[in-house]
């Protein structure tokens, strides 16, 4: 859903589970400038909740960032949880670009859990299908229409006009890949309830999950093993992580449960990428982003696991800034692929 073309002035909008982020750039090369940026705390009960009252603190808080921020544009590119929308790769016949758009709609709802009727619909053309020459594949998207309009009213009554709808990963591949990739790059990104996965091709997605375990569930456990609060237990996971050696590796041992399943995920992953696009499809490099980018070791475990480059990502990594700015930017960039991403956005 977007309505860019023609837009001058806009700044991408990440309504998080703990924070809303907000980024705005300038320019129209290739690589842009950083103009505004800025996060404001929100409870994750007000993220999830779809009561009126803290909806209304949500826009509240909205308003609030607005105005540390100094944003004075009412046009925004906002973000979908992953958790929200369904996105598959499919391949379909080779047509004129009409008759495409009327194939999809007719296929679409064999192909999507929701029924047609209730969802909003996004495609966008890969190219050839690896599988098959006589057809091409498609990214396919689709976002249930209630919660679409909940948060188009809920924005629209923030004062914003809302220009353009997509998906958190796709935004976040968009930040952390460096533009000129050619092979396939990988991006994790551990949230606080859910981890997503992202495998992009030429700034193509050709595969994207969102896995229902994050930085809460690493918390949780390690209260649970280590017989501690919270507060103590999260201090714990991300001072000592996958650190074998502290602690006598007791925090290693409450949460390398909760990496196992997300480990076994991303193998699930580079199996169907695999399978889908051949051997000579490798990974090139892993990108880690949110938690997965400040737990201790975590990298360095995923890189051996997988023999695959495993790196931090950088939400500015294709963003211009003063250099004076680099150890401020640096230090919150692994909360900003979202928001970046949707601000990089072009039609």
């Amino acid at each position: 859903m977007s309505i860019l073309s023609g837009v001058s002035e806009f700044f991408g909008l990440d309504i998080g589970t703990t924070a809303i982020r907000l980024v705005q750039l300038k320019g129209n090369g290739p690589v842009k400038h950083l103009a505004k940026y800025g996060y404001i705390p929100l409870d994750s009960r007000l993220a999830m909740s779809d009561s009126k009252p803290d909806q209304l603190k949500v826009i509240q808080a909205v308003h609030e960032l607005l105005g540390q921020a100094r944003i004075t544009t009412k046009n925004a590119v906002v973000g979908i949880p992953s958790q929200r929308v369904f996105t598959t790769v499919v391949d379909v016949d080779r047509l004129s670009p009409k008759e495409l758009a009327k194939s999809i709609k007719y296929q679409a709802d064999s192909l999507i859990p929701t029924p047609l009727a209730q969802s909003k619909l996004d495609w966008a053309l890969l190219g050839d299908s690896p599988k098959d020459k006589a057809k091409v594949e498609i990214l396919l998207s689709s976002v249930p229409n209630d919660f679409i309009e909940q948060r188009l009213d809920l924005l629209e009554a923030s004062g914003l006009n809302v220009i353009a709808f997509e998906p958190d990963n796709l935004a976040l591949a968009r930040a952390l890949i460096p533009a000129g990739a050619t092979g396939p790059q990988m991006v994790i990104d551990i949230g606080n309830k859910t981890t997503d996965i992202v495998i992009s091709v030429q700034g193509g997605p050709r595969l994207t999950r969102s896995i229902p375990t994050g930085a809460e569930a690493m918390v949780r456990t390690a209260a649970q093993t280590l017989n501690i609060d919270d507060k103590q237990a999260q201090q714990f996971v991300f001072k000592f992580g996958l650190n074998k050696d502290k602690l006598e590796g007791q925090v290693y041992n409450a949460v390398i449960g909760t990496i196992d399943i997300l480990v076994t995920e991303i193998e699930k992953s580079i199996k169907f990428f695999v399978t889908r696009y051949g051997e000579s499809a490798k990974i090139e490099r892993i990108i880690v982003t949110g938690a997965a980018s400040v737990l201790p070791e975590f990298p360095l475990f995923i890189a051996n696991k997988f023999g695959i480059s495993a790196e931090i990502g950088n939400s500015w990594r294709n963003v211009a800034f003063p250099a004076d700015r680099q150890n401020e930017l640096l230090a919150v960039s692994n909360h900003f692929g979202v928001a970046a991403g949707l601000a990089e956005r072009i039609e």
